[in-house]
């Protein structure tokens, strides 16, 4: 079975940039585009396939008719048809308010079928550009209620300002905030559930404050805090670096410039590849050849035994 692509979902919002659009090669005329769904089976956002046996065919259907063929036969009993993974690129021109996504368990509770965990593989950004991550200080479930009513809730979160290259694991319950001038690709569990913490009291075009989540926030959020928030590891040329590791999945960041295989023979889950700088070819075991590189995502069926990539490339690598 072939690599697949897919035709990606360009989000506008208020606080897009401009990035993504080039990034991506596209030469749709879209403004204030935040954010780029590469592979999606996120229900009324799935992500179609671009070409080849199953053009125009939506993810999740695929998954349906292909079963562990394509998502491994281990995680098709997990998930079923829904594909496990949603893939973005993300460029913020603003600050994003702070947030929490609640784990399985709690977004269970609220109906959802669940949580989100996810990661953060920091790009070229704009000089001095920031997140905030993580509690600095243990506070209170009603500790954090006061200073949402105080507007002081910045004051016990932990701020990073990003370079290239850094990478950020964001389990369920950790409280984060995109700061204006971020890009980077995002890797996450297959949901949308967010609980708004603090907007900043910004107001809406309408000069409504945007709602708050507070009493969902405060059950989600993990109050633990930790030395660093910010994952620790070095770049290896023509090497892969793993840089997460998790139930829900676990990634790996290569740059090369020479020809590598990387063997999937033993692995029973699909691969995903997130192209992050320069271009190449990855040849499959059949021989079949796609363009890989800056802006590019592959999926990997599962039942693929290795690959072959050439070119001088950046990349990410995601499986379960």
């Amino acid at each position: 079975m072939r690599v697949l692509t897919f035709v990606p979902l360009f989000k506008q919002t208020i606080w897009g940039g401009d990035k993504i659009l080039p990034f991506k090669h596209s030469s749709q005329s879209l403004e204030q585009v935040g954010e780029s769904w590469e592979i999606s089976g996120l229900e009324n956002n799935e992500t179609v396939v671009a070409d080849g046996e199953y053009e125009g065919r939506r993810l999740n259907d695929v998954v349906a008719e292909l079963k562990g063929r394509l998502v491994g036969n281990d995680n098709y009993k997990r998930f079923g048809n829904r594909f496990p993974l949603l893939i973005k690129f993300i460029d913020a021109c603003r600050d994003l308010s702070i947030q929490v996504h609640p784990d399985d368990e709690t977004a269970g509770r609220h109906g959802h079928p669940n949580g989100k965990t996810e990661m953060w593989y920091m790009m070229k950004s704009e000089p001095g550009a920031k997140i905030l991550l993580g509690l600095k200080q243990h506070i209170t479930p009603e500790e954090y209620k006061d200073m949402v009513r105080k507007n002081t809730i910045c004051d016990v979160i932990t701020e990073y300002e990003v370079n290239e290259g850094d990478c950020f694991f964001i389990p369920a319950g950790r409280i984060h905030s995109t700061g204006k001038g971020c890009f980077f690709a995002e890797i996450q569990q297959t949901s949308d559930v967010t609980y708004r913490i603090y907007d900043f009291n910004r107001k809406d075009k309408d000069g409504n404050l945007r709602e708050l989540h507070t009493e969902k926030a405060a059950e989600s959020i993990d109050y633990e805090v930790k030395e660093s928030y910010k994952t620790d590891y070095t770049p290896v040329k023509n090497e892969g670096v793993q840089i997460v590791e998790s139930p829900l999945f676990n990634t790996a960041v290569y740059d090369i410039d020479e020809p590598m295989t990387l063997d999937y023979s033993e692995l029973d889950s699909f691969v995903i590849l997130i192209g992050l700088k320069g271009e190449g070819t990855l040849t499959d075991e059949d021989g079949n050849e796609t363009i890989f590189g800056m802006g590019k995502t592959l999926l990997i069926p599962a039942e693929t035994n290795h690959v072959n990539i050439t070119g001088n490339i950046k990349f990410l690598e995601t499986y379960i």
